[in-house]
């Protein structure tokens, strides 16, 4: 490393090599005290090193207990696919805890979101969902009863939109998904192993074939598990093309 930099960018610099090198381990960090002995610094330098990766999310601080090494955020593509699909093309082990999968009415929300008749029969399958054995999100779905008959004498099943597929042909067209900030309750943070009130990425989709809504689903993600990845295309309002280097 060298000497020639500032005390401050030394300090940060061997932080990030350390979480570099150890980046799912969320190892604690020597405490302010025992960085400042080493580098011969204030403390002020050493806090100012590490608020600066705190910032950058390399590093986490939990009050009361100490710093961390932060887990990478596992990013969130805003695409028609499986929660399954989507862990596999990253390399991870997918499971789920069964919570409900049963039949119920519509209520007057879910038969206004899903433009049912309320007390129209919907499909009901909620879940926790995990990564190599971590959780990772509440998912709840909706499917209208009537798209997907006898669905309930198998098993819930790993994929759900693998199951619409194979077994009913249902291949989902096109989407819209409503993105929101809330907090853990109770419950939530139970099962997910977080505290009460830590932040959540609470996602609304309806999923359609066509003009038909065949799944309407809220999930609930960790938000310090995941990023959101959207990508965006400018839409031109007119026919006439810009000329080279030019907006």
């Amino acid at each position: 490393m060298p000497s020639s930099l500032p005390k401050y960018q030394r300090i940060r610099l061997e932080l990030k090599q350390m979480a570099d090198n150890h980046p799912n381990s969320r190892d604690p960090i020597p405490s302010e005290r025992d960085l400042s002995q080493r580098f011969e610094v204030a403390r002020m330098t050493v806090r100012r090193a590490i608020d600066s990766l705190v910032e950058e999310g390399v590093l986490e601080r939990v009050v009361g207990v100490g710093t961390f090494v932060s887990r990478p955020k596992v990013d969130l593509h805003a695409r028609l696919t499986s929660y399954s699909e989507e862990m596999q093309r990253r390399g991870m082990v997918p499971t789920s805890r069964l919570l409900y999968f049963d039949e119920r009415a519509a209520n007057a929300h879910l038969a206004r979101e899903m433009e049912l008749s309320e007390g129209e029969p919907v499909i009901r399958l909620q879940r926790l969902l995990l990564a190599d054995g971590e959780p990772m999100s509440l998912d709840e779905n909706y499917l209208p009863a009537k798209y997907v008959p006898g669905i309930l004498d198998e098993p819930a099943p790993s994929s759900l939109y693998n199951l619409l597929e194979v077994r009913y042909g249902i291949v989902m067209q096109w989407g819209e998904d409503q993105v929101e900030a809330t907090a853990a309750s109770p419950s939530e943070a139970r099962l997910l192993g977080i505290d009460v009130g830590v932040p959540l990425m609470r996602i609304q989709r309806h999923a359609f074939v066509g003009q038909e809504l065949m799944d309407y689903s809220v999930s609930l993600y960790r938000a310090d598990r995941y990023k959101l990845w959207v990508p965006l295309e400018r839409v031109r309002t007119s026919s006439r093309r810009a000329a080279p280097g030019r907006p």
